[in-house]
């Protein structure tokens, strides 16, 4: 029998109006990968802040025992002293770092408070090749997109002499290919003899690499399945999550709501902003109709969110060029506000460095896009405020203790709920959806796709970017896939399959 090499025994949890976590127990056995499953707000994350120090000894009740000891950490860097490393779902990275400051930021090379930069780089270009990520060292953090920054905290970890590797949704911002190398990588570790625990909602990613999966569920331990003896199948899965089951992951629309054009983008040409002469947009063709799901696939780095933001008032990229028709009249949109105003929304991949406000409540960010509405000759009326933000909430299935509590306290993806919602109270006849279930659980997902089923059949259309095939082809009434910053092919989702778009997306680098 394998030796524990963690037990958690017995955590308990409170937050201000919320128990968190109640009596939860969790067993990890030394090299195995264990996976942690639940809803957003179930207490994954929670229960990994507690056993890495981010919640201290004296916060929390119940017992960590790592490596036959019990361990009281009061700091992040207590676990980490013990061979335990965290990578977080949302990102920490500095942007006008480099790459390699940020790897080895806390954790210099050199000695007597001189820094070997030499040895700095070199070392960070080994660990990025490790994680396969073909960017030099030298980079800015900043010039890099979202799903490059998390193989960079990936590298970071890999960095430290780690023994306990926990990674919170690490595959959030990969594609498949990328998705796969990560994982193929974690059971590389561990057969090296490293301990990991993941925490996923992409449950066939779990089944593929997990030895155990853990659900836990309204911050309490439902159920352990050991790939040895249990199924892992994702009806089973799903159905401890969230209580019920879900037959089918992708809701069906009742009738065909799609109408004439309503959008219309022409040779869209963007330059990158720091690099002279990269070309991110290249003569880019599209366009949109009503009541329509129009999906946009392609690979990391394809040129998907670029175009996107510089559509949405020119806030991305430099020597734009192209034409924008809405409603068969040519528009401008020269920033976000004249976008907003035209009835133009972005929910942008990054919700915690683009599209919240962390600070702030979650009634303030509900109502950011568009105060108008909630206000008179310029003052706010904050009683309407809120019962807005509470409607909104209430909608989404916000898990807060209030809309008064600050934005910054979620979740991942009660984040993101906040930022949908924020949108969807700007009523646009047209919103662009970057990512929009990255980092949420199956329940979640399906009410997302409920409220996209809703839009449509309101008349609006939807700009769907995703690197989930199933997630394009399950919910899009028509496909473009981009690769290189070109489109390359346009279909129809009924005569689509994940073959025939990577398909296009090989050919088209040749």
């Amino acid at each position: 029998m394998a030796k524990a090499l963690l037990e958690m025994k017995h955590i308990t949890k409170e937050f201000p109006g919320v128990k968190a976590l109640s009596d939860v127990s969790l067993t990890v056995e030394e090299g195995e990968i264990h996976a942690l499953c639940g809803e957003n707000g179930a207490g994954k994350s929670t229960l990994m802040n507690v056993l890495s120090g981010i919640y201290g000894y004296g916060t929390y009740s119940g017992d960590i025992v790592y490596d036959g000891e019990i361990c009281k950490f009061q700091k992040i860097r207590d676990s980490e002293e013990r061979g335990i490393v965290i990578i977080h779902q949302e990102l920490a990275l500095v942007p006008l770092l480099s790459i390699a400051e940020n790897m080895f930021l806390g954790n210099e090379r050199g000695k007597k408070a001189k820094i070997n930069w030499d040895e700095t780089y070199f070392k960070a270009d080994e660990l990025l090749a490790q994680v396969g990520l073909k960017e030099s060292s030298h980079t800015l953090i900043k010039d890099i997109g979202v799903g490059k920054q998390q193989l960079v905290e990936i590298a970071k970890a890999l960095g430290k002499k780690v023994r306990l590797l926990i990674l919170d949704e690490p595959t959030a911002s990969l594609n498949e290919t990328e998705s796969r190398h990560l994982l193929d990588l974690m059971l590389e570790f561990k057969k090296q003899g490293m301990t990991s625990i993941i925490i996923s909602h992409k449950l066939n990613e779990i089944s593929y690499v997990a030895d155990k999966i853990t659900v836990i569920r309204d911050g309490a331990v439902i159920k352990t399945l050991d790939k040895k003896i249990d199924s892992f199948s994702e009806e089973t899965i799903i159905q401890a999550m969230v209580g019920r089951e879900i037959s089918d992951r992708f809701p069906k629309r009742e009738k065909n709501t799609v109408g004439e054009i309503c959008f219309e983008v022409k040779n869209w040409n963007v330059d990158h902003p720091v690099f002279d002469g990269i070309k991110v947009c290249d003569n880019v063709n599209f366009n949109l109709r009503k009541g329509e799901v129009l999906g946009i696939s392609g690979l990391m780095g394809a040129g998907r969110t670029e175009l996107a933001m510089s559509i949405f008032g020119k806030s991305y990229g430099s020597n734009i060029s192209g034409e924008i028709y809405l409603n068969g009249n040519k528009v401008d949109f020269p920033n976000v506000k004249s976008a907003i105003k035209a009835g133009i929304a972005y929910v942008t991949e990054d919700r915690k460095g683009n599209g919240l406000i962390l600070s702030e409540s979650i009634t303030k960010n509900t109502t950011a896009a568009k105060p108008e509405k909630i206000s008179k000759n310029w003052i706010i009326n904050f009683d309407q405020e809120k019962v807005y933000a509470e409607q909104t909430a209430k909608e989404m299935h916000t898990k807060c203790a209030s809309v008064m509590e600050n934005v910054g306290n979620l979740s991942g993806g009660n984040m993101q709920k906040v930022l949908l919602g924020k949108w969807l109270f700007a009523d646009p006849d047209i919103l662009i959806l970057d990512e929009p279930t990255r980092g949420i659980d199956v329940g979640a997902k399906y009410e997302i796709y409920l409220i996209i089923n809703r839009m449509v059949a309101e008349g609006k259309s939807v700009i769907l970017i995703s690197s989930e095939m199933p997630e394009v082809l399950g919910m899009s009434d028509r496909i473009y896939v981009m690769n290189e910053g070109r489109m390359i092919a346009e279909m129809d989702a009924k005569d689509a399959d994940q073959e025939k778009i990577m398909t296009c997306i090989i050919n088209s680098g040749k």
